[in-house]
């Protein structure tokens, strides 16, 4: 198992909460981390039928038998579990009694804030991080070959091929949880959909167009784009709010969770073919920023991340508002260090003056410049983004 930064922030919240839960996409590694980090609690997946009816038909009988607590694996498959472990924590409210995982982001939470609010801490795990990667001593040595191969564990802990597994993926998780949620009927429909979104990634989400590309209307685009959010295969990334004197584009970005899931819905198999793509600074954006995601997610820091677009047309890729600071970042695909590479966070500092400019490209080579922080790709953990 590679070691995951969520881990510390895990066995603190579980000294204080009597419930933990982690939620992030399937195969994320969230069994793998839980299991190891509380291996003195019996381990019990709700996705097999015959423990997922037993907790569904006598949810008393079923916690009665891990009175001591457990981990619950898969627990959005049993809702119905929810206000029965309140029940259980509010008798007993013993530090780190449950810890439950789930795939689903929306539905899981819902269910947990309406039957757990004050009682669970909640947080995310989403694939490796390139910071994982590299404390492990297993990160690939560009860029392109870090997007290809993604973060899921599976594919690092066992040396598997990227493109094979994750096309397994796409057929076992992706168009099977989604498509059960949704009811989808017609698989082409939803495969055409699927890989529309990831050539939008990093573009205004326009649904209507999206939708009349893919044979959906508008709402039903709409509808798939809220699951793939609930399902961890992709996210909206929000324009910035606030009183700066601008018409701002109100549109957001689709972006998603995981750089080789992003590509293999997007058919590109290899680094050499990403290297000469005409997506590659869009692909390597997404990276980036899902990177940046990671680093607080894995480290539970709040988060508040947006773009900057005006309607003259300045645009800056991303706004953090993390902590201290706040961050304007733009993204470059490119290698080689370019003078206008920085002409965006030049002009967005004559609107805003009191930001962190960073740009973050692919190249080797660690600068300070008078325009900002010029960060190569595989050094985006090595700032304190907080």
């Amino acid at each position: 198992m590679i070691p995951r930064t969520l881990e510390l922030p895990l066995r603190q919240a579980a000294t204080q909460q009597p419930v933990v839960v982690v939620t992030g996409p399937r195969q994320s590694g969230k069994t793998t981390l839980c299991r190891a980090t509380f291996s003195d609690r019996p381990y019990i997946s709700l996705e097999p039928l015959d423990q997922r009816e037993f907790a569904k038909r006598d949810p008393r009988a079923f916690l009665a038998s891990v009175q001591g607590g457990a981990v619950l694996d898969e627990i959005q498959r049993v809702p119905e579990l929810l206000p029965y472990i309140q029940t259980e924590v509010d008798q007993d409210p013993q530090p780190g009694r449950f810890i439950l995982t789930g795939s689903q982001n929306l539905l899981l939470l819902e269910a947990v804030t309406q039957s757990l609010a004050g009682r669970a801490a909640l947080f995310e795990l989403l694939p490796l991080s390139h910071e994982e990667l590299t404390n492990a001593g297993t990160a690939p040595a560009t860029p392109f070959e870090a997007i290809i191969q993604g973060g899921y564990p599976r594919i690092h802990d066992r040396g598997l091929d990227a493109s094979t597994w994750l096309t397994d993926y796409v057929a076992t998780y992706v168009e099977r949880d989604v498509r059960q949620v949704l009811n989808v009927g017609d698989l082409l429909a939803f495969q055409t959909f699927l890989g529309l979104a990831a050539g939008r990634a990093g573009q205004l989400l326009n649904l209507s167009g999206l939708g009349s590309d893919s044979g959906i209307s508008q709402p039903t685009a709409r509808k798939w784009i809220s699951v793939l959010e609930a399902t961890y295969v992709a996210w909206r990334l929000p324009t910035l709010h606030g009183n700066l004197r601008k018409r701002l584009v109100k549109t957001p970005k689709l972006y998603f969770h995981d750089s080789g899931l992003h590509c293999r819905l997007l058919g590109i198999r290899s680094a050499d073919e990403l290297s000469t793509h005409p997506l590659r600074g869009a692909i390597f954006e997404n990276w980036v920023i899902s990177e940046l995601m990671k680093w607080h997610r894995h480290r539970a820091l709040p988060l508040r991340m947006s773009f900057y677009r005006d309607n003259p047309g300045l645009e800056v890729d991303v706004i953090m508002e993390a902590g201290r600071t706040t961050h304007a970042i733009e993204i470059k695909s490119g290698s080689t260090l370019a003078s206008d590479f920085f002409d965006n966070l030049r002009a967005f500092g004559e609107i805003r003056a009191d930001c962190q400019n960073t740009l973050i490209y692919g190249g080797a080579r660690r600068e300070e410049r008078s325009a900002g922080l010029a960060l190569p790709w595989n050094q985006v953990h090595t700032v304190d983004w907080n």
